[in-house]
């Protein structure tokens, strides 16, 4: 097998949205339904910890590059098998709407007023209001992260035996 730009994008692109596949798997899985049974303070610090830990380079490398590079992996595969092209196509539409617009509209927006907050000098019906406007709206769109993550990564399989 011949190592050229296509195959090195295509590998590149699926690497990166299976491990973000399975980041927000593993959020929707098991981190949100865990911090779903702790109290408010403990929920709220928890997600500022994390919100604040993920944000490192190697996570901004494997989250955001897919919707770049899958883009670019559709554009080279555009002369191949007509069914593969459309399947890489739609997986980066797929990520860019729901990994990319997503986040940077719905859920980075929630963890910044979360970031910005001091949460020790909230009152426990000021934590119990933050929680409710944060939790369910952040996982609502979590879960359509995971979603549309899970259907990329899988179209991009799909996309790969068909152009064999």
């Amino acid at each position: 097998m011949e190592l050229n730009l296509k195959l090195m994008v295509f590998v590149f692109g699926i690497v990166c949205t299976g491990l973000t596949a399975g980041l927000c798997f593993t959020w929707t899985n098991t981190i949100t339904t865990g911090l779903s049974k702790v109290d408010d303070l403990t929920f709220l610090k928890s997600f500022q910890a994390m919100n604040r830990t993920i944000l490192n380079p190697t996570f901004f490398v494997v989250f955001l590059s897919p919707v770049f590079t899958l883009f670019i992996n559709a554009f080279l595969h555009k002369n191949d098998n007509l069914n593969s092209f459309w399947m890489f196509l739609i997986a980066a539409i797929l990520f860019f709407v729901g990994i990319g617009l997503i986040t940077v509209f719905k859920n980075v927006p929630l963890n910044e007023i979360l970031d910005k907050t001091m949460l020790e000098n909230l009152s426990k019906l000021e934590l119990k209001t933050l929680r409710t406007q944060f939790e369910k709206p952040w996982k609502f769109w979590h879960d359509i992260r995971t979603i549309t993550s899970f259907l990329a990564f899988f179209l991009l399989l799909i996309g790969l035996i068909n152009n064999k």
